[in-house]
């Protein structure tokens, strides 16, 4: 089998070693770490708005971000089997695009006064539904540029850039639509998904995309194969069930967080904005980690441990009493300390499903686990707005903070927490059609 230094693209290019020697790879990092500084600054900027200019009320707020996540529970299966016949760089460019024209809509709305809490709902549906094909297809990408012996260092390059984003996004669109207005931040958005749409569309190489028959099987019967593929495999399932778990108990909790920074606490957005930016360093430090850790102690040690510590930081945060001077630099430490135990879980989790899925299946394995994963959020939000108007902010921030812990408690009585530090093998090959490599 070649080693890396030696392997060729499907277009006969050499395939650099390096990662960072490797001109689409950049592209790539370059690319979707753009389109992470969009998307983060609109996470912020459209939910602020709503509390801060338009005075919306939990339940509004909810709803807010219900719509923003809906098209993740609608939209993902389909767009998984999808990416799994399309050129993932076709998919992220036009998707980039779509983001560019949807926020650009928002801040002309926001200069003429039109920017409401309906047109605050379609910019979000938009948005999330093209994020959802964006976020598909990048995952997918990557297996198709770079070898396998490569997925660590690759996952560990692009969510560094991820981090990064979370560090610059969440400021920037906190202070912009703190200290200018929600249409210079709608705009600030769309000029990162514009930087996106223009880094992705220097990549060169040719995909290597998996065989597909002369005939496609129809859509519904390929999305029943990747549910299938994931429902069978273990490790898989279990990330499934563990992500679920989380993902709805921290949409309800983020929910509840961003009413209770401003009305609890008393942060002005800037200070929102900053206390969310701490995320990002933390993520960092995690990208990092998540090189080394796994191969010295073993993924799965690395997965429960990392997934316990950033879940349970949030429950000290309940507690939290006092002026800004005193809770700010608390919440940047459990920021720091989430975003890194959370993108250690991330890059680990990632890599794992990389391993484990056929080529031919890349797309459809990660939408299966998104849709499984995410498409709960939706009710998440809207519970948090529920709760919030019911219990209060304390409570119910307690409440769903502690909801989170059921993701570690989830992995630890699963086979996934006795994965050793070498990566399993894919099952099978090929488009992931037949039942070869359905199962292990």
């Amino acid at each position: 089998m070649p080693s890396a230094a030696s392997a060729v693209s499907d277009s006969g290019r050499p395939v650099p070693s390096s990662l960072w020697r490797d001109g689409d790879f950049r592209g790539l990092w370059l690319g979707q770490t753009a389109s992470q500084l969009g998307e983060h600054a609109s996470l912020v900027v459209l939910p602020l708005f709503a509390v801060l200019t338009l005075h919306a009320g939990a339940g509004e707020l909810g709803v807010l971000r219900a719509v923003g996540q809906a098209p993740i529970l609608l939209l993902s299966l389909f767009v998984g089997a999808w990416v799994d016949r399309w050129r993932a760089r076709t998919v992220m460019v036009v998707t980039d695009i779509g983001r560019t024209l949807a926020l650009g809509a928002a801040a002309v709305a926001g200069l003429l006064g039109w920017l409401g809490l309906p047109a605050l709902l379609v910019v979000a549906f938009a948005v999330g539904a093209l994020s959802v094909f964006f976020d598909v297809a990048y995952q997918a990408s990557l297996v198709r540029l770079v070898q396998r012996d490569q997925l660590v260092r690759g996952n560990s390059a692009l969510e560094g850039g991820r981090s990064a984003a979370q560090i610059v996004g969440p400021a920037l669109g906190g202070a912009l639509v703190s200290l200018l207005s929600a249409a210079a931040a709608a705009a600030s958005s769309a000029l990162f998904f514009a930087l996106s749409f223009l880094s992705i569309r220097r990549i060169r190489r040719r995909e290597s995309m998996p065989e597909h028959s002369e005939r496609p099987s129809r859509v519904w019967r390929r999305i029943h194969d990747g549910v299938r593929f994931v429902v069978r495999e273990t490790s898989l399932r279990t990330v499934c069930l563990a992500s679920a778990a989380f993902q709805f108990s921290f949409a309800a909790m983020m929910t509840v967080y961003l009413l209770f920074l401003p009305r609890e606490l008393h942060l002005s957005g800037t200070a929102v904005g900053l206390a969310l930016a701490a995320t990002g360093p933390g993520a960092l430090l995690g990208s990092m980690l998540a090189a080394r850790l796994p191969g010295r102690f073993g993924h799965g040690a690395v997965l429960v441990s990392a997934a316990a510590l950033a879940d349970g930081v949030f429950l000290c945060v309940p507690a939290l009493h006092g002026s800004p001077a005193t809770t700010l630099p608390v919440l940047l430490a459990v920021n720091f300390v989430f975003g890194a135990g959370g993108q250690l879980v991330n890059v680990t989790v990632m890599a794992v499903r990389q391993a484990v899925t056929p080529d031919g299946m890349q797309g459809r394995a990660a939408a299966t686990i998104t849709f499984v994963g995410m498409g709960l959020t939706p009710l998440g939000s809207l519970l948090g707005g529920f709760l919030a108007q019911e219990w209060g902010l304390r409570t119910s921030l307690l409440v769903t903070a502690a909801g989170m812990m059921l993701s570690p408690l989830l992995m630890t009585l699963s086979p996934l927490a006795r994965l050793g530090r070498i990566l399993p093998a894919a099952l099978g090959s090929g488009d992931g059609n037949q039942d070869t490599g359905a199962e292990r």
